[in-house]
């Protein structure tokens, strides 16, 4: 398993995922049930340790911490 904390921690993805969040400032399954919540983080619908494009705009989606904790847990 590799480990993303080298990619999370760069200057590009950083930079890259707050124009992400600031683009789409709210929570994409907080959205789809009817509700707005921030979104708090991007996330990589499939991982990159399965494989999942980093950079793909198809690949991410901006989620609050506990909708990413959620999906984490069922992924796992």
């Amino acid at each position: 398993k590799q480990n993303n904390y080298t990619l999370y921690n760069s200057r590009k993805w950083r930079k890259f995922s707050h124009q992400l969040r600031k683009d789409n400032p709210l929570c994409k399954m907080c959205l789809e049930e009817g509700k707005t919540t921030p979104s708090q983080m991007v996330d990589h619908k499939r991982s990159i340790n399965s494989g999942g494009s980093i950079w793909a705009i198809h690949n991410l989606q901006c989620l609050c911490n506990s909708c990413h904790a959620s999906k984490s847990a069922k992924d796992k």
